[in-house]
């Protein structure tokens, strides 16, 4: 007994599997973005929109991040104490974020990530269509 995938299932565990790649490391980033400008669909687009507003938003979070800490690390005592718990809990929510945005993609949802992913989408609407 053999399954095969009608051209329809094969469309949708495409489109999935570029949602998917695109949250693993920023190699998965570029191969779905490759795979995407082959076939484009509306969850990969969706999705491909979220990653690149993570990677932007994490980028410029991380440049605040470090002239923040260059300036707690002046403070004495209280600085790197601060510092201690500012990175890990900055690092975690970064982790739950695109984790939670893994998991709509694995689900094939459309679903914004919490705190960012509707901005994401608004704007950078135009953005892998």
């Amino acid at each position: 007994m053999s399954t095969s995938l009608t051209p329809a299932d094969q469309s949708a565990s495409e489109d999935r599997t570029v949602a998917i790649l695109s949250y693993i490391t920023i190699f998965g980033f570029i191969v779905a973005i490759i795979m995407h400008s082959s076939k484009k669909t509306a969850l990969g687009s969706y999705h491909l929109r979220q990653v690149l507003g993570l990677i932007v938003a994490g980028f410029a979070l991380s440049i605040a991040a470090m002239i923040t800490g260059f300036v707690l690390a002046f403070i004495p005592f209280i600085g790197p104490i601060i510092l201690m718990i500012f990175w890990p809990v900055l690092m975690l929510g970064g982790l739950v974020i695109v984790i939670m945005g893994l998991l709509a993609a694995l689900k094939g949802e459309m679903k914004p990530v919490p705190l960012l992913g509707e901005p994401i989408q608004k704007y950078l609407a135009n953005t892998f269509t």
